[in-house]
């Protein structure tokens, strides 16, 4: 049995090249981000249209998304909800949180998403005290590494039997192979990945797209 060799960038482009689809707006936002600092924390397109294909598989009206930056998953997701659909999104920025909400007036999606400007945890606990639990359909993790277990155990709260959680990075840059020799942010996604494989509460599956992600089905 063959194995791709997913370093090799000519087999990515060639991928993005016959598999994507991707809005024209949905580009100038990625093009614009990738000229600014920090420009690695944005989502792959392909992982953007990976997410956009789940919520119409499961025909979702609400997500919650736990790291916003410049807005291009949110952008994705909150296309791919009905007009009625809701998206809560959670960032602390309000820098980068002004280059999101640009685009999302031009795309005519503003009025669905709704930003928190809080830490995060915060955010979560709030939803969770305001009785949403089993309330979202899906739910995106990728934001600080060293919260990733505290954000998936809320998620789980806040998400409904059925629905998903998606984190982004779970493969650090192939990192997570060595672990007892990186950085911190490597041994805490690195625990969340094998806590996941072990937990009871979840069906999983680790996906090889962008920089890892993790799709885990609430049972």
């Amino acid at each position: 049995m063959k194995h791709l060799d997913f370093s090799n960038q000519a087999l990515t482009d060639y991928v993005l090249q016959v598999g994507l689809r991707e809005s024209p707006i949905e580009r100038r936002l990625r093009e614009e981000t990738a000229g600014l600092p920090r420009s690695g924390m944005q989502l792959s397109p392909d992982q953007g249209q990976l997410l956009g294909f789940l919520l119409g598989l499961m025909r979702a009206r609400a997500v919650l998304e736990i790291g916003t930056f410049t807005g291009y998953s949110a952008l994705t997701m909150a296309r791919a909800l009905p007009p009625d659909g809701r998206l809560v999104t959670c960032d602390l920025s309000s820098e980068w949180t002004q280059i999101a909400a640009r685009y999302w007036r031009e795309a005519g999606v503003a009025e669905r998403i709704d930003l928190r400007l809080a830490p995060a945890l915060k955010t979560l606990d709030s939803l969770i005290d305001a009785g949403e639990e089993s309330s979202f359909d899906l739910a995106f993790i990728d934001a600080d590494k060293e919260s990733y277990d505290a954000y998936y155990e809320r998620c789980l709260v806040l998400i409904r039997p059925g629905g998903l959680i998606a984190i982004d990075n779970v493969l650090w840059g192939g990192a997570v192979t060595e672990p007892d020799s990186g950085d911190a942010d490597t041994r805490f996604i690195d625990a969340l990945n094998r806590k996941i494989r072990d937990d009871d509460r979840v069906d999983t599956c680790l996906v090889p797209i962008g920089d890892g992600m993790t799709l885990v089905r609430r049972r």
